[in-house]
């Protein structure tokens, strides 16, 4: 069966797990060789707190690389998916080929950008003398990898599209494999401390990156990146821009938010809070990483779907995204609010700090328990082609909530409200994300898709 067709066609369940588990495990590997990195720096001898510290402050930097990324994946996969459903596959190709050009300009301005500005945006995000020279080597090496990044997230949701989840899974695994193999390598055979760390990270986004260009250019099932395709239209990079402005927010507003926090935590807490703040993010990887691999699993079948005129199967696979995700989300965030400590020790050997996170971490989480219900609904918003909801979900979480809370909620609470602010804009944003899309969704299926 033709790997498009069979989202049509396959069984609902079998569709979602046959597409979800493959992406959901390249999204596990992908997460353990970013923990993978945390512990091995996090246990260099005499400076691995402080070296752990500096390299989360690397976090925002390597955070918007990828969101630059989510214009093309996020914004163009999804309306290549509808056309694909519509039987336009040379629109398809289109689409695919200008976000190719969009990617190549990227790669070219961004680590131009962050070369020049690296010093006064570290020291602006938290850095203090201890920490910068940790973040600083650390992005001096990321940053020379910034193509290979951009084409790994920005490309590997075209191969999803088509069904191919397994060809999609080996571009993480490849590189994931690597990461974790040469990280002790570099680290501690050849000293190099965090710049070994990410030269690991560099050369195993090279191979990842390698993968999905050699499937794209020369191996594809339907879409494939051609010349004559790449030649920029207004119309197509300003629909792929439309839609991928949602997935760029999302994930950009990760970046503004560290600023943000780390700049108030070393205000009313100092370094120690700074570094509490990066073990509990990472911990928080456990519970987003997967969700991530799940709805771009699931999102193709409702994009196809909803491009094909098939409305009952888009709300098949909703109904079964939503149940999955919260039952997910509520339960390992349970975990976490009950065995803090058990998490933090994973990343560190300081007292200290498993004791701040132990208290910390009960509060940080509580959201989460019902994060699934925003993350169904506005993965099926953008799997729909629906610019200004998921613009405006996307934009609720972080900047409308989240931002305020955590520059108000210190002035009268202290070091410890900055923790209080994630969960309280966690909750409200799920819950206003939930009623948005149950009152608008049937209005959208009625609706004519266009690509």
């Amino acid at each position: 069966m033709n790997s498009t067709n069979r989202l049509e066609t396959e069984k609902i369940g079998k569709l979602v797990v046959q597409m979800s588990l493959p992406t959901i495990a390249a999204q596990l590997v992908n997460l353990l060789y970013s923990v993978v990195d945390s512990i091995y720096i996090g246990h260099i001898p005499v400076i691995g707190e402080t070296a752990l510290t500096g390299v989360g402050l690397a976090t925002p930097v390597v955070l918007i690389v990828s969101s630059f990324a989510s214009f093309v994946g996020g914004g163009g996969a999804p309306l290549a998916s509808i056309a694909l459903g519509q039987r336009q596959q040379d629109r398809a190709e289109k689409i695919l080929g200008n976000g190719v050009t969009f990617l190549a300009v990227l790669s070219l301005l961004l680590p131009l950008l962050f070369f020049a500005v690296m010093k006064p945006f570290l020291y602006f995000t938290g850095a203090s003398d201890a920490t910068y020279p940790y973040a600083a080597e650390y992005l001096s090496v990321y940053l020379v990898g910034t193509p290979l990044v951009l084409v790994t997230v920005g490309l590997a949701p075209f191969i999803l599209i088509q069904g191919k989840t397994i060809i999609a899974t080996l571009a993480v695994l490849i590189g994931a494999v690597a990461n974790t193999a040469l990280d002790p390598v570099f680290i501690y055979g050849l000293d190099m401390g965090v710049k070994g760390a990410a030269l690991a990270t560099v050369l195993s986004q090279a191979l990842s990156a390698g993968w999905i260009l050699i499937y794209l250019c020369f191996r594809a099932g339907q879409l494939r990146i051609r010349p004559r395709q790449m030649r920029p239209s207004a119309r197509v990079l300003g629909r792929i821009t439309a839609l991928g402005v949602s997935p760029f927010v999302m994930s950009i507003t990760e970046s503004i938010i560290s600023v943000i926090m780390n700049g108030g935590l070393k205000k009313y807490g100092g370094d120690l809070y700074v570094g509490c703040l990066t073990i509990m993010q990472k911990v928080m990887q456990f519970i987003s990483v997967p969700v991530s691999g799940f709805t771009q699993g699931v999102s193709p079948i409702i994009s196809f779907n909803y491009g094909a005129g098939k409305p009952d199967r888009v709300r098949k696979v909703f109904r079964a995204t939503l149940g999955i995700l919260f039952g997910y989300t509520f339960l390992f965030a349970l975990s976490t609010i009950l065995f803090p400590r058990f998490y933090a020790g994973l990343f560190t050997n300081s007292t200290a700090m498993i004791d701040l996170v132990g208290r910390a971490m009960p509060i940080f989480m509580l959201g989460m328990l019902i994060f699934g219900i925003q993350r169904a609904c506005q993965t099926t918003f953008l799997a729909l082609g629906q610019s200004k909801f998921s613009l405006f979900i996307a934009l609720l979480r972080k900047i409308i909530l989240l931002v305020p809370l955590a520059l108000i909620l210190p002035k009268f609470m202290g070091v410890f409200g900055i923790y209080w602010a994630e969960p309280i804009a966690d909750a409200t944003a799920a819950l206003i994300c939930g009623v948005l899309f149950f009152c608008n969704f049937e209005k959208i299926l009625a609706k004519p898709p266009r690509s």
